[in-house]
């Protein structure tokens, strides 16, 4: 039998959770076929198979965590990466038949100590004899499995489920605990094969990598790789003098530090210092005496500034009013640099009180989009200073219009949405208004005004928020945006939205009308500087014509950032969205 082990998914990914597979035992599997559907961070992609073959077992299950590199299943009579399987065979008989035997073996990675090349059947007999010998050494006792490497900065995980117990016989590359880290839970799988003996770890520990997990009897060592040919290596008088200096203190049974331990540091001779206070009578607390006058030594003072640490820029290095000002202002931009940089290590949730003295509770841990929205949302909410301006829009003739156009939009595959109109009203707003499509980058002091105009819209899901980005709106129709938005929202919600439908935005749309309410405040989706909410239209009173007339009102909402919109500005391009709202006709004028 042959093993099929998930590829190579992207950059940056190395996981997924299995969300269907498509395979069963006893299918018949050609190369290129989709075998399973695996979603990651963002997208549910589907994996091809590489191999052809019959499908004997399936080691995975649907909606579990799935590394790349691990068993998914196993065939046979397969073609493909089975062809190279018999080889490793071939080059053991080979081994076995030449009947030589190596007069010494040396400790690993280390070339014996001849000057004379060796023969092709002491080469060839190294790898074939050193096996049984490492087998067995390993079988003398128990043998302890440690959680190896994780991947990049991940070094420690919570347990949070162990799949093996004393007694039970594991084999290698077989899951044997469920470990959740920052970002995922992963299946662990055992790099060794035996009989459980001890476990030393219990669910809901932290575990870090390195830790001993369990203990086994009748464990056998994994086998490294050794090439296929031994290169033949020359060893340097020096070279061979370590060696035989090596082999001589591990006769002994010492290491080199113990052979050789390190020389004593030598004491340094003491430093003459002189004493605190003689230092401020003498006037060398801080060298020379500082050039300034007496006005601008009171103005450090009073600002907090030492004025030891002021460079002068006068004559002979004499510090004035101004120095200590543009010294003051340069540490006040260090700060401020400082205030930019990521706020995880600076802003630390405060410790939670233990909520089970009250009751029982429940602990699920934060996976996939909703923990990438917690941190993207919480970025932009230290990051940006939010204002939220409040408006209503009368939409009464644009319902009608709306009822009036929705046939020409299900012809094309869509539906004629508050939220489609509002994307060709925003469209025609940010043209007037460039500021609102536009980032801000403090760390070069320039403003990013955007050429293009790529709307997002937040689509709610079983799995949390996504925002599929529609690009180039105003070159497009409301019939075409229409259709369009169907579309997307349809991905978002049968997992099979991409992570490229999802970036280059411009500004965002989120409409809770299909829910309720009468108005929210939208956090802005740094990088980009504002953001429309729209709540439930409803029939209110509006005085018109000198009486109250019933009419159908939107609630919007427009959150931006402040540091870079005026509240002013703000007012004006939300008034002016309320107005193309009511006034439709004013779109095919100005839009």
């Amino acid at each position: 039998m042959t093993e099929f082990k998930l590829p190579e998914l992207g950059e940056n990914i190395d996981q997924g959770d299995l969300v269907r597979l498509m395979i069963s035992p006893g299918a018949t599997i050609t190369e290129g076929q989709a075998v399973m559907e695996l979603e990651t961070d963002k997208a549910v992609v589907e994996v091809p198979s590489t191999v052809s073959g019959v499908v004997k077992e399936i080691r995975v299950k649907e909606g579990e965590k799935i590394k790349v590199g691990q068993v998914i299943f196993t065939f046979e009579n397969g073609a493909g990466a089975k062809s190279k399987a018999p080889e490793p065979k071939a080059q053991q008989a080979a081994a076995a038949a030449s009947g030589a035997t190596a007069t010494m073996q040396l400790p690993r990675n280390e070339a014996q100590p001849t000057s004379a090349p060796r023969s092709a059947a002491a080469v060839s007999a190294g790898p074939a004899s050193s096996r049984p010998s490492s087998g067995a050494s390993a079988n003398l006792g128990l043998t302890e499995f440690k959680l190896p490497e994780l991947g990049e900065n991940i070094s420690q995980g919570d347990l949070v489920r162990l799949m093996i117990s004393p007694g039970t016989r594991v084999s290698e590359g077989q899951p044997v605990m469920e470990l959740e880290t920052d970002k995922a839970v992963i299946e662990v799988p055992s790099s060794i094969s035996g009989v459980v003996k001890e476990v030393r770890v219990k669910q809901g520990e932290k575990v870090k990598v390195g830790d001993v997990i369990f203990t086994l009897e009748g464990a056998a060592a994994p086998q490294a790789e050794r090439p296929r040919h031994v290169p033949v290596e020359h060893v340097s008088g020096q070279q061979g003098a370590r060696l035989a200096f090596q082999a001589a203190i591990q006769a002994e049974g010492k290491t080199e530090e113990q052979a050789l331990p390190p020389d004593q540091p030598q004491p340094l001779p003491p430093s003459f210092t002189m004493p605190a206070q003689l230092e401020k009578v003498a006037g060398a607390e801080r060298g020379e005496p500082i050039p300034a006058a007496p006005h601008v030594r009171r103005l450090a003072r009073e600002i907090g500034i030492d004025i030891h640490d002021v460079k002068g820029t006068g004559p002979g290095g004499r510090i004035s009013e101004g120095d200590v000002k543009a010294y003051s202002k340069s540490l006040l931009a260090t700060v401020a640099a400082a205030a930019q940089a990521p706020r995880g290590a600076q802003f630390a949730q405060p410790e939670l009180p233990d909520f089970a003295k009250w009751g029982k509770v429940e602990r699920v841990s934060i996976r996939g989009v909703r923990r990438k929205t917690a941190e993207h949302l919480w970025q932009a909410w230290t990051t940006v200073p939010h204002v939220t301006q409040n408006d209503k829009a009368d939409i009464t003739e644009l319902e009608q219009l709306r009822a009036r156009f929705a046939p020409k939009a299900q012809e094309a595959g869509g539906k004629m949405t508050v939220t489609a109109i509002a994307l060709k009203v925003c469209s025609s707003a940010l043209k007037i208004f460039p500021q609102f499509n536009a980032s801000i980058d403090l760390a070069k002091d320039e403003i990013v005004y955007k050429q293009y105009i790529n709307i997002g819209v937040a689509v709610d899901t079983d799995r949390g928020l996504l925002v599929p980005v529609l690009r180039d709106v105003d070159k497009k129709n409301i019939v075409e945006l229409a259709a369009e938005l169907t579309q997307l929202s349809k991905k978002a919600r049968e997992k099979k939205l991409t992570l490229a439908e999802m970036e280059g935005g411009t500004f965002t749309i989120t409409n809770l009308g299909g829910i309720g309410g009468t108005g929210f405040s939208p956090i802005v989706n740094y990088p980009e500087v504002a953001i429309l909410g729209l709540s439930r239209s409803s029939m209110e009173p509006v005085w018109l014509n000198g009486k109250f007339e019933p009419r159908l009102v939107l609630p919007v909402s427009l959150s931006y950032d402040h540091r870079l919109i005026d509240g002013a500005d703000a007012a004006r391009f939300l008034r002016w969205i309320a107005e193309a709202f009511e006034q439709p006709f004013l779109l095919s004028v100005q839009g």
